[in-house]
Parts: C-alpha cells; structure tokens; sequence
C-alpha cells in the first residue's frame, strides 16, 4: 500500500461479484434510507464442489489446500473474502468491531486449513453479521448469498441469480427487482450492455470493475480528487481488509473461537 502511494499508481484487487450491477442497486438503496437503520448482514459462499478430497486428483485444486501457498486459510480467504466484500460494497458505511470464528476440516487431509467456518461479527453502530463459508455443502452450486436486514426492510442477493435483487418491505409482497429495467438507479443502469430481460454475467461484471479501474487510473494522473473521494472500487486498502479479516479469524478460531477485536493496522 505504501509502495502504491509513493509511486502515485492504483492497486485493483478483483473482487468481481462486486462489479453485478445489482449490488450497485443495493447500495443505492441503502444509501437512500430504503433499509433504515442496518442491524443484520448476513453472508455466505458455500460450493459443495471440495467435499471429497478432489485435490488428490486435481492439482488446480491442491494449492488451494497446501499451506507453502495458500497461507493460513482455504475457505475464509478463497471464499468468504467475496462476500465480505458485497456486503461491504452494498453498505459501506459498516464498520467490523469484533469477531469470532469457528472453523473445520471436514477432511481430515486439509488441517490445519479449514473446509468450512463460521463467523459472527459485531459492528459499530450495533449490527451484527455472520458468515457461513465452505468447500463441503454437498449438492450446492456457488450458494454465494448476502441478505442485509433494516429496521424497514431487506434486500437480498445471490450470485447463481446475479440479475436479480430480492427487496422485501415488512407487511409487504416481497419484489424481485431485475437487471436493466427503468425504475433501478442511475448507477445500476450505467454498465448495461444490453436491456433487461437477456442475462449479463461475471464476464461482464469483471468488465466493469475492469472499467472502474481505468477511471481511477485516468482520475489519478490527473490528479482529479474530488472524482477519487466518491468514487468506489476494489482498491488496495480494500484487499488490506480482507487479509486482515482472514487473519483474525485464523486468530479466533485457534484460541478456542474467542472474540478478537478488529482493528486495522
């Protein structure tokens, strides 16, 4: 971070769930006082794809599970690390106080790297947040959801159904809200590329934290930092975040799933 500083350049981290038009819908809204006050965020990603040992037969997958290269952690930072960021896109104004993690190596093999944790989180203003990540639900696809609850309302998104926004006012019909269509905001319309109704996906939605890179880029050689204040994207500090996040769950977990406060360096 310190280098990208000195050197006046950007750091893209690729978080590209982030870049689906539908979380740009649910930060708007969030934004706008549709939720009210946030109390819960809860998330997960939990693929059933790793519930055998499947890395004994594929090398793309043994990295993933060898701790010379993967680090601390399998699922927390190959998984949960992409919800933690939708969620943290959909309403930045959450700041993680403390946590607590449990985690598991369903096989046996992958210890002392986890297949599958929990973690509860408390956050400044009061909400409270849990992540449920794994390699081991047997039978699920991606099963990447992020349900933020208001005092008013909630929203929903899940990453097999990317076009989609669930919004559920109480003692209301719960709506769906779709990609490409007139009544979304401004900002979840400006990187259609095509109308509602034809699916766009994670191609897609790389592209357009491909293209919310190259605006940085262009904003920071000109030094433009009114454009930079309010403008969002993966950045440095954000994949910070994120190995920091890791590693104090790693921290809870193996002090018997203690609360450990979460302040960043």
């Amino acid at each position: 971070m310190d280098l990208s500083k000195k050197q006046n350049k950007i750091v893209g981290v690729t978080y590209g769930y982030a870049g689906y038009q539908m979380i740009q819908q649910a930060r708007q809204m969030i934004a706008d006082g549709l939720l009210g006050e946030i109390r819960i965020v809860n998330m997960q990603f939990a693929h059933g794809f790793h519930n055998q040992a499947v890395e004994l037969q594929a090398e793309s997958t043994r990295w993933r599970v060898t701790p010379k290269f993967a680090g601390p952690s399998y699922v927390l930072g190959d998984l949960a690390t992409h919800p933690l960021f939708v969620a943290e896109t959909m309403a930045p104004q959450l700041n993680i106080k403390r946590l607590m993690c449990s985690r598991q190596s369903f096989v046996p093999s992958r210890a002392p790297l986890e297949d599958n944790a929990f973690v509860l989180m408390e956050y400044d203003n009061g909400a409270v947040g849990s992540m449920w990540t794994s390699a081991v639900n047997s039978g699920a696809m991606h099963s990447q959801k992020v349900r933020i609850v208001g005092e008013k309302a909630s929203i929903e998104w899940w990453d097999e159904h990317p076009n989609q926004l669930s919004y559920e006012v109480q003692g209301e019909p719960a709506r769906i809200l779709e990609r490409g269509m007139p009544y979304l905001s401004p900002n979840a319309l400006a990187d259609d590329r095509i109308g509602g109704g034809h699916p766009e996906g994670l191609f897609e939605a790389w592209a357009n934290l491909y293209r919310r890179y190259a605006q940085a880029i262009d904003a920071t050689d000109r030094d433009d930092r009114a454009f930079l204040q309010d403008f969002w994207y993966p950045d440095v500090e954000a994949g910070l975040h994120g190995v920091y996040w890791v590693e104090q769950c790693v921290k809870s977990a193996d002090a018997g799933s203690q609360w450990v406060d979460f302040t960043l360096p």
